[in-house]
């Protein structure tokens, strides 16, 4: 028997990144582009590194009798049945930390686009409409309003980091409240479900999708928030109701949106496509250089500890944590 244990990589990865991995495991990966066959890829493998794109269901599982450990290259983890890996004993890892500052950056920037109405007013200038005698786009401030951050997790600390800087005041839900010196330390204050969708003149949703989380913001949800209120999602797509995402925005009972995320991309909702007060953006928020390269030692290091035995850092099985409100 082989006692060299064997990592897949669902990806081809560069050479310079492989660092130690290389020196203490057989390394298996696709010769270019996606693997023909996953399942495949992943049979003889102890460990993996996945990506989202990369469905990890039970049938596929099933091919992989000596799998211990999948850290996908992300922070969301709905693209992996975790239930059926729990039953099976596999540790289940993400990437937290390596993603948080870049999709907060992007967080900030749709919330800035929406409210300072940037892209309405891009298309205005490049369609020939300022003229001397042209009405301004009259936006609203983001400075000095209200903060609402639905799932404080890693990311939400960091979009908290860059509201301070604005002078707003933050507030947040979590299914379970932070410690008070905790609060402090960050600046934010606590607020059950209904009150933050009452308070807030923005809101940015920062949460994990699960069934317990499907369409947490739906018709009721933006039937309490404020007519002049802003809507961020770079979290997951199935968190909002679409359709009734786009009534509200149509209608005038919710001022702005912007979406990194929706619910069957890459399709997108025919509904939200006409709407000038939509900023719509491809699943961009940890698309940079850098933190792509974060993210990949990241998901290395959860490899590395599991092959040296040491504690699993990012796992998140077998209780996944729910940065929600119930």
């Amino acid at each position: 028997m082989n006692s060299i244990p064997c990592i897949a990589l669902s990806r081809q990865v560069p050479d310079a990144l492989l660092g130690s991995l290389r020196e203490r495991a057989e390394l298996r990966m696709p010769e270019r582009g996606l693997p023909d066959d996953l399942g495949e890829l992943l049979s003889g493998a102890d460990y993996a590194l996945v990506l989202p794109a990369d469905r990890i269901d039970a049938a596929l599982l099933e091919r992989c009798p000596r799998l211990k450990v999948l850290s996908t290259v992300s922070a969301g983890f709905d693209h992996i049945d975790v239930a059926a890996c729990t039953a099976r004993g596999i540790r289940v890892c993400n990437t937290p930390k390596a993603v948080a500052a870049a999709t907060a950056d992007l967080a900030f920037g749709l919330l800035l686009a929406a409210a300072r109405r940037i892209v309405e007013a891009d298309a205005f200038v490049r369609g020939g409409g300022w003229r001397a005698d042209s009405s301004p786009l009259f936006g609203q401030d983001v400075h000095h309003k209200q903060l609402g951050i639905l799932g404080l997790g890693s990311i939400g600390m960091e979009v908290a980091k860059r509201a301070r800087g604005f002078d707003m005041d933050v507030t947040y839900c979590n299914r379970r409240r932070l410690p008070v010196e905790e609060e402090v330390r960050l600046g934010v204050r606590y607020l059950d479900f209904d009150s933050l969708l009452e308070q807030s003149d923005a809101l940015i949703l920062q949460l994990p999708y699960s069934a317990a989380t499907h369409h947490i913001i739906g018709a009721p949800q933006l039937a309490r928030m404020k007519p002049e209120a802003i809507l961020i999602n770079t979290a997951r797509g199935g968190l909002v109701d679409e359709t009734a995402l786009a009534t509200a925005l149509r209608e005038g009972r919710l001022a702005a949106a912007g979406l990194d995320v929706t619910e069957g991309e890459p399709a997108v909702n025919p509904a939200l496509l006409g709407l000038p007060n939509l900023v719509l953006s491809p699943h961009n928020g940890a698309s940079t250089r850098e933190t792509h390269k974060r993210m990949t030692l990241e998901a290395f290091d959860n490899l590395l500890d599991a092959l040296q035995g040491a504690p699993l850092r990012n796992c998140i099985n077998p209780q996944p944590t729910e940065e929600c409100c119930p």
